[in-house]
């Protein structure tokens, strides 16, 4: 299978969103990141619009490393920004507001060899992400906590402790369960407090364990933090390794210091050690 065909994104955990109208810090971004998000929803202004598409278009970035985010299908300018992607080297396509599989042909016709990252970040998305997941474009699925809350008429996807309410609580997990159902990556949210790299981290290493492939960053600082959250630690990785090796000579259910080994452990071995090539890969 090639990396074209595969429903997982494989960029790495570290995902870094820039400002499509700023190509001075196209480069920057790239480098400090596993995958740098062109964005030309959010983060670019109606009068610059134009500027970032050309931008993009122009860019010579690493096309296995690059995202290009374009706005909701609903937008006025989803076809102008998906021309722009069309006449680009870049064929990973992330679909803000996604709400329909419909949405997603659009992007299909217009880049017809794209690889597809929902961003389900409306009650309506949400409520349809299996469906999303399920077509056969889509590598990975997103969720934003802030656009969710605001779609819903609320103030603030954090409680006064800076944990998530409910309501963003019960998305994540659900965004987790459709990408492991259908087998895309699951991208974690961004994390609005910038200075906060100890919450970073924290934030980080909790995706990881919970099945999460990469999270995203609106501020480099925030790179290092995701890295070394993704990153097994070396007790972690021995301890995986010598259980994948007990297992070859222990056939079923078998005991290992102290604990039992079954086929839902043996997973968790192999996740860790898969993350433990990934986040080096993405590193090197």
């Amino acid at each position: 299978m090639t990396a074209a065909d595969s429903k997982q994104l494989g960029m790495g955990p570290a995902l870094l969103f820039c400002p499509g109208d700023r190509p001075d810090r196209f480069q920057k971004a790239a480098d400090r990141a596993d995958a740098v998000i062109l964005d030309l929803e959010d983060a670019v202004g109606a009068d610059t619009k134009a500027a970032a598409r050309d931008a993009v278009v122009g860019a010579r970035l690493d096309a296995a490393r690059t995202i290009v985010r374009v706005c909701a299908a609903t937008a006025d300018g989803f076809d102008d920004d998906l021309a722009a992607v069309a006449a680009s080297r870049f064929r990973t396509v992330m679909l803000a507001k996604a709400e329909a599989t419909d949405e997603v042909d659009r992007v299909v016709a217009a880049v017809p060899d794209a690889r597809v990252v929902v961003l389900c970040e409306t009650a309506r998305g949400v409520l349809v992400v299996e469906s999303l997941v399920a077509h056969p474009a889509v590598v990975g699925v997103m969720w934003g906590a802030e656009d969710l809350v605001a779609s819903l008429g609320g103030t603030s996807s954090r409680d006064e402790t800076g944990a998530y309410r409910d309501v963003a609580a019960h998305t994540r997990s659900r965004i987790l369960l459709a990408a492991g159902a259908f087998g895309v990556t699951a991208i974690d949210a961004i994390r609005t407090d910038i200075a906060d790299l100890g919450g970073a981290h924290a934030e980080a290493v909790d995706a990881a364990a919970s099945g999460f492939g990469a999270k995203a960053a609106i501020h480099p600082n925030h790179v290092e933090p995701y890295r070394q959250a993704f990153a097994p630690t070396g007790d972690e990785l021995d301890l995986a390794r010598r259980i994948l090796q007990a297992a070859t000579e222990n056939p079923g259910v078998f005991s290992f210091e102290g604990r039992m080994v079954d086929e839902p452990i043996l997973r968790h071995a192999r996740s860790v050690v898969e993350r433990a090539h990934t986040t080096n890969g993405s590193q090197s």
